[in-house]
């Protein structure tokens, strides 16, 4: 007896997410019929390919071998339906991007509505989320990143340049002592982030600043916006999301910028599918033309 394609998706779903109601959300199941559909697939092959344990299920030697199998057939799958549903319309189906919560807040959101606006049949989902993601265990479809990943079987391609600088509201600036250096500084409640849970060292802002403490912390850029925008401190910030805020002021322009990147970061396998294709080049381009009007504004 062969396995048959929902089984593997099944499969595919439960490896990926590492739990059976994770699956089950993901593919709108329950949790029980995730099981069976696993426990008919070990029958299939006569072997585990789960191992569970208090914190999921993880795959065993056999469920790592099928992983390979499955990932291919999964592949073929998204090829013959693109070819059947031809490429000159327009897209459609459901496209998951991964993204920090700056990007995801303050670019994502005007840029995948206007793919979206022009693509009735697509839906984008944004996950924000200040961590790294698996593409091997698809969490994600795409991910932008603010560094380049060195391993795995990935495609990355450069999205655009982005600046930051020191900012403040008005009102802090009124009440607070003097900035004419970054030795100021000091003097002054700093916004930042948490600093044990930055997960890229791109992130690290204020370490080029000679700041060590950072009152009023958290990982993410939104709740730092909104802390400097109350007239918390004083903070790091994208160029791109200051231009969302009237009252924040860069401070010391002259003395203090830095320039980061945002990358495009897709599985190597995706480059073969058109569809996924023409959704990143449109990405691509929304990202760049949106970070240089938000910047124009500052």
């Amino acid at each position: 007896m062969d396995a048959k394609w929902d089984d593997l998706r099944v499969f595919l779903a439960v490896a990926r997410s590492e739990s059976l109601s994770g699956a089950g959300r993901a593919l709108k199941l329950d949790p029980a019929t995730v099981g069976r559909r696993i426990g008919r697939l070990e029958h299939v092959y006569s072997t585990p390919l789960f191992a569970k344990s208090p914190t999921g299920y993880s795959l065993t030697d056999a469920g790592q071998r099928l992983m390979a199998h499955a990932s291919r057939a999964e592949l073929a799958m998204q090829d013959a339906s693109e070819e059947l549903a031809g490429q000159a319309g327009g897209l459609s189906g459901q496209i998951r991007i991964g993204a920090p919560d700056g990007v995801a807040n303050f670019l994502l959101p005007q840029v995948c509505a206007s793919i979206a606006a022009e693509n009735p049949e697509l839906e984008v989902q944004i996950v924000a989320q200040p961590r790294v993601f698996s593409l091997t265990r698809r969490e994600a479809d795409m991910v932008v990143a603010v560094s380049p990943p060195t391993a795995g079987r990935l495609s990355v391609q450069k999205i655009s340049d982005y600046s930051l600088h020191l900012a403040a509201s008005g009102a802090y600036l009124r009440q607070a002592p003097t900035i004419t250096a970054l030795s100021d500084l000091k003097a002054h409640r700093m916004v930042g982030y948490i600093p044990d849970m930055i997960f890229d060292k791109e992130l690290d802002y204020l370490h080029e600043t000679g700041i060590e403490r950072v009152a009023l912390a958290s990982n993410s850029v939104s709740v730092q916006m909104n802390w400097i925008k109350q007239g918390g401190g004083i903070g790091i910030v994208h160029d791109f999301a200051r231009a969302w805020f009237d009252d924040v002021i860069t401070v010391l322009p002259e003395v203090f910028s830095l320039t980061r990147s945002f990358y495009l970061v897709r599985h190597e396998d995706d480059r073969r599918l058109e569809r996924m294709n023409r959704f990143a080049e449109a990405l691509g381009t929304g990202i760049r033309q949106e970070v240089a009007r938000l910047e124009a504004k500052t």
